[in-house]
């Protein structure tokens, strides 16, 4: 059996893709690269989400000499610009200080009427093979921004998007229903057509 590495060590993502791929019927083992504790995180040095994806992936393929695959996501705010952006899990200034990051957005956005809290969450997913093949998928969750946290499942802005179409946030969301629309979960399905096209 082939297997593909997801350059991840969050085991709820590989989870998720296993689901994924076992739907599809592709038979692949995948797994995450704390199976390689010897290779290094790379830096996500890329200025786009897609750009940072296949930093990871092709980082990961070389290293390993399996098809990878690695996503980058975060949120976009219409009224910012489209950030945070690639800058989503530090803009407080600490990686991965999900209230900090919270917080800031939240005061930011302070005086924004609701009718312009429009934001989606962004996911590029990408699979690169150790001869330097490469693609990238993408998927997003559009909605708007809540004034105030809600909810305990997920992470990072997870409390604050209500996607459009529901009346709860991502976080009140179950783990099955936010896999159903999220930004990843459309963007790894994006991933089986690739991965049967490049793998068979």
């Amino acid at each position: 059996m082939t297997r593909i590495v997801l350059a991840t060590r969050n085991a709820g993502k590989i989870t998720e893709l296993r689901a994924i791929l076992a739907a599809a019927d592709l038979p692949y083992d995948l797994v995450g690269t704390d199976a390689y504790p010897e290779i290094p995180d790379v830096k996500e040095t890329g200025v786009t989400f897609a750009e940072n994806a296949l930093l990871k992936a092709h980082a990961l393929a070389r290293a390993t000499g399996l098809p990878a695959i690695a996503d980058d996501s975060g949120l976009c705010v219409d009224v910012l610009g489209g950030a945070p952006g690639i800058f989503s899990a530090r803009w407080a200034g600490t990686h991965g200080d999900d209230a900090a990051n919270l917080a800031l957005l939240l005061a930011q956005l302070s005086d924004i009427a609701p009718e312009h809290r429009a934001a989606h969450f962004f996911c590029a997913a990408a699979l690169a093979l150790p001869d330097g093949t490469e693609r990238v998928v993408e998927g997003r969750m559009p909605g708007t921004l809540r004034p105030t946290p809600a909810g305990t499942n997920g992470f990072g802005y997870d409390p604050i998007l209500q996607p459009d179409g529901h009346t709860r946030t991502a976080a009140e969301l179950t783990p099955d229903e936010k896999n159903a629309i999220s930004h990843r979960g459309k963007a790894f399905r994006e991933l089986v057509p690739v991965i049967r096209e490049l793998l068979g």
